[in-house]
């Protein structure tokens, strides 16, 4: 009888599309020791905003973990190691074997095959760069390398290019604050913290240049020693300091509840710090304007109503946002370039033709951006139902990197806050984002007569570069009118 030979199979983080150039673990669904099969969730990750669930490409024994929950790794890097049977049963066919293992990456353990050839390796999705990173989070607030609370990375020899297949507009710029940091071992990087010991400034003698502890040791400078042991012929500097007189109570003494915590610090990553991202970008590379009009929206209001009580809207929580969608839908028909993008690369305004509306969706992740897709094609109905759904995805974790990516318009409702207007930031790629306040009954002149009337404040942010300040107002200005006579979009649709 012969013994089934066990192969050590690795599967490395894919590329889960739109351009992702990493992933946060958020964590494990299997342990050490555990048998798993094909297709078997194994852990989860979140990148781009979204929560992904990672399905086995092979069965097996899993014999490592390499990443814990909270790293961020990026993608062709290694997640974990399982031994496969040769003799085991797989898929139905040999050819999905030969797929499946084509997929995976043996380690050194079973095959010699190296990249010295420079080329990237495929892995289950896309293909990962040369270099396998992993960068770890802080567990414990202020963790990070530079006593910041940001996330410390270790990215030994990365290359800035794009990894191959991949959009160059998918990279982001890099300001300073997520520029890569000097490889380190995790004591090394706490030795330095204590020390105030910039890692950045230390030549690293470990594997890949990683700085070690010993480096760390070495760069301290002589007027500032280290911490050690005290010899007997030395004065205790804390015996000889004169103890301090006892407090009163009324003085704070012990009698008051000891002061809390006067910081907190929390490690930027996962939705947050996507977030920061687009809005550096945003900031820094698109000079915006904005406009506002304040309208009555009583007409709207009452044709809410009435629709509600409608076989059609059965089921449905019809909203404001909904009609306001709709009425920004049939102007952006007017006005096209409102739906545009500034291609910076190749020096052209890229006008769409179709509208992949986003909506700004707050959740317990953070702000989340999903959008409906081809929404100029939808009923008032559709668009109600679609915009419903997309919000309810991305509040219970469920939207995908697709629900997310690929926006040509935004809407924000700051509005639902008791907020009477908001100037919010364009979305890179996006040429503008309308943003709609409370809705109040206020006095309002009606017919030359003083009156009590539903009245709400529109803002318009946009980019300066192809949007001037007419077209800009005409667009708000129409879509205003639309709103104060809703039955006029029976025209528009």
């Amino acid at each position: 009888m012969v013994e089934a030979r066990r192969q050590i199979l690795e599967f490395r983080l894919p590329d889960l599309g739109e351009g992702l150039a990493d992933a946060e673990l958020i964590s494990w669904a299997v342990a050490v020791g555990d048998a798993v099969l094909l297709n078997q969730t194994i852990a989860e990750v979140e990148t781009a905003k979204a929560q992904v669930a990672l399905p086995s490409p092979f069965a097996g024994e899993v014999v490592e973990l390499l990443a814990e929950p909270g790293d961020t790794v990026a993608v062709g890097a290694p997640l974990i190691r399982v031994a496969a049977d040769d003799a085991a049963p797989g898929p139905s066919s040999p050819d999905a074997v030969a797929s499946r293992a084509a997929r995976a990456e043996p380690t050194e353990e079973t095959s010699s095959a190296t990249t010295d050839s420079g080329q990237r390796r495929a892995v289950l999705v896309g293909y990962g760069p040369e270099e396998e990173t992993t960068s770890r989070r802080g567990r414990t607030p202020g963790a990070g390398s530079d006593g910041t609370g940001r996330s410390d990375s270790t990215p030994a020899g990365r290359s800035d290019a794009a990894p191959a297949g991949r959009s160059d507009s998918a990279e982001l710029p890099a300001y300073p604050e997520f520029a890569t940091r000097q490889a380190a071992t995790p004591a090394a990087r706490k030795l330095g913290r204590e020390l105030g010991i910039d890692l950045a400034v230390v030549a690293g003698s470990g594997p890949g240049g990683a700085v070690t502890v010993e480096d760390v040791r070495q760069a301290v400078p002589v007027s500032q020693p280290m911490n050690r042991a005290r010899t007997a012929d030395e004065p205790d500097a804390r015996a000889a300091a004169p103890a301090p007189p006892p407090m009163r109570p009324e003085d704070g003494g012990p009698s008051r509840p000891a002061p809390i915590e006067r910081e907190t610090r929390i490690p930027v990553s996962g939705v947050r710090k996507r977030t920061a991202a687009a809005m550096v970008i945003s900031s820094h590379t698109i000079p915006q304007a904005s406009a506002f009009v304040t309208t009555d929206f009583t007409a709207s209001m009452e044709l809410l109503d009435h629709l509600r009580n409608t076989a059609s809207f059965s089921g449905l929580t019809l909203t404001p946002l909904a009609l306001i969608a709709k009425a920004a839908l049939a102007a952006m028909a007017e006005f096209p370039d409102i739906n545009s993008f500034w291609d910076e690369e190749n020096r052209e305004i890229v006008t769409k033709h179709y509208v992949n509306l986003g909506i700004a969706v707050a959740t317990d992740r953070g702000l989340l951006v999903p959008n409906v897709k081809e929404a100029q094609t939808l009923s008032l109905r559709d668009l109600c139902r679609d915009i419903g759904w997309v919000a309810e995805m991305s509040r219970s974790g469920s939207a995908t990197p697709a629900d997310l990516m690929g926006g040509t318009f935004t809407i924000s409702n700051v509005g639902v806050f008791g907020v009477d207007v908001g100037v919010p930031l364009v979305n890179p790629g996006e040429a503008a984002i309308l943003c709609l306040g409370s809705i109040r009954k206020r006095p309002w002149v009606y017919r030359d007569e003083p009156a009590v009337r539903w009245v709400t404040t529109l803002g318009l942010s946009f980019d300066h570069r192809m949007i001037d300040g007419e077209l800009g107002s005409r667009f708000l200005s129409t879509v205003a009118s639309l709103l104060e006579d809703p039955l006029t979009l029976l025209g528009r649709v």
